[in-house]
This record gives C-alpha cells, sequence and structure tokens, in this order.
C-alpha cells in the first residue's frame, strides 16, 4: 500500500502567510505543518510515500524533507500541481506512482492526535473500494457529511445547510486503483475543481464503502483560527509529537 500527501494550492484564506511559503510549510507549534500528515503514514506502516505540491514555493519541500532520510525513509517521491484544479485533480497526478496499488490519501493540513493504523489495517483486508474517516464536530455544516442510513453510508454533501449527521469527513482517505477512473469521469464543480466528495460518492453509489470513526481530536490547519488551535493542541502533547 502507497501513501499520498496533498499539499498544493495557494492557501489563499492564510494570506499574507502564504505570499512567501507554500501553507503547508507553515509552523505548527514546533514543526512544519507538512511533518505531521507526513508522521501520520508513517506511523500507520506505510514508507512508499508521494507529495503532490504546487505554487512557488515547490522546491522549499524538496529543501526541507530531501529524500526523508529524517523520518527513516529510503526515498521521498514528489510531484507538481499545476494551478488550482482542486483535491481530486491533484489525486488523479498520482496514478502513475500508485502501481494501481490501494493508497492512503491525507491532506496536508490534516492533523489528528491519534493513529490510523487499525483503519489502514482494515483496509488492506478490504477486497476492493473505499474507506473514509470520520469525526463528530459540533459544526459539520463547515465540511463535508455523510448521511448514514442503517450503519451505512448512502451520500456526502459537502457543506449542507441542514447536516444530515453530526460527523465530518476528514481529510484522510483510502482508495483502491478504480479511483482514477472516477476521476476521468467528474465534471468541475462549481468552484471549477475537482472534488474528492464526488469521488467518495461514486464509490458509495456502487456499495464499495467503508468507514470508521476516528479517535481522538482532529483539525485541519487551513485557517488562522484553526492554525492557532491546532498549534495549541499540538504544544499541548497531542498529534503524535512524540514522534516528531
Amino acid at each position: 500500500m502507497k501513501g499520498v500527501i496533498l499539499a498544493g494550492g495557494l492557501g489563499k484564506r492564510l494570506y499574507p502567510l502564504t505570499k512567501i511559503t507554500n501553507k503547508h510549510l507553515l509552523p505548527v507549534y514546533d514543526k512544519p505543518m507538512i511533518f505531521y500528515p507526513l508522521q501520520t503514514l508513517i506511523n500507520a506502516g506505510i514508507d512508499d510515500i508521494l507529495i503532490v505540491t504546487g505554487g512557488n514555493h515547490a522546491g522549499d519541500f524538496l529543501r526541507l524533507l530531501g529524500n526523508g532520510k529524517e523520518f527513516g525513509l529510503k526515498h521521498l517521491n514528489y510531484t507538481y500541481q499545476e494551478g488550482e484544479g482542486g483535491i481530486a485533480e491533484a489525486l488523479g497526478l498520482t496514478e502513475h506512482f500508485s502501481d494501481y496499488e490501494k493508497l492512503v490519501v491525507v491532506l496536508g493540513d490534516n492533523i489528528i492526535e491519534g493513529h490510523v493504523a487499525e483503519a489502514v489495517k482494515d483496509f488492506r483486508k478490504q477486497k476492493e473500494g473505499a474507506k473514509i474517516l470520520l469525526k463528530e464536530v459540533p459544526d459539520p455544516e463547515r465540511f463535508g457529511v455523510p448521511e448514514i442510513v442503517d450503519g451505512k453510508i448512502v451520500r456526502i454533501e459537502e457543506k449542507p445547510k441542514v447536516p444530515k449527521s453530526k460527523y465530518a469527513v476528514i481529510g484522510i482517505y483510502m482508495y483502491d486503483a478504480k479511483v482514477f477512473d472516477i476521476i476521468r469521469t467528474l465534471k468541475p464543480s462549481d468552484r471549477g475543481e475537482l472534488e474528492i466528495t464526488d469521488v467518495s460518492n461514486a464509490y458509495i453509489r456502487e456499495g464499495k464503502m467503508t468507514y470508521e470513526i476516528l479517535e481522538g481530536w482532529w483539525s485541519d490547519a487551513g485557517t488562522f483560527e484553526s492554525l492557532l488551535r491546532t498549534s495549541t493542541l499540538v504544544a499541548q502533547g497531542g498529534a503524535n509529537k512524540r514522534n516528531l
């Protein structure tokens, strides 16, 4: 199984900080943001990893991370996303790297307190399809929200005005090789992007989506408020800080 970290985009919600660097290189407490999703994959037993980045500061990832030796890796792969075509477009750039194995995909600004090793282990055993992780949140309308009926996800709605559950879909996704066929069928959303929610909904329609509830806290770090909150949580001892 291979791992992908999606760390492109322009990070406009964090201007002016991101006028001079990539969002995923900003500090979260005492480490660059990109360190945390990288450690999440390594803690799950994944050591063949590709980072998708973009913008004017992509070379800074290579200067910071090199070949991943600091994390015990023998090699670290990189690719470049031009523009802001969305998460699904970025994932589509990883097709050659994937060798059509299963993938664990982590958004570069998503930071968790615990591990996803058990979820990854379960997905290894899953014959086909996809798996996502959910977390109960007080404001699900800000996220992709699953509608769950009889223990199964029947649909994911992006930023609904009236959420159909109290859960958010967090930025850790597991897909089989069919994901690339699905991406090729997608049409840009109103935002002009290929949406990862559309990818997951395609699996749901085929009855091939499973899910697990994440233990411990989760936060993205894509706004000033969430960046501060995440830094505070990490400073208090979370996010596998002992492993970084």
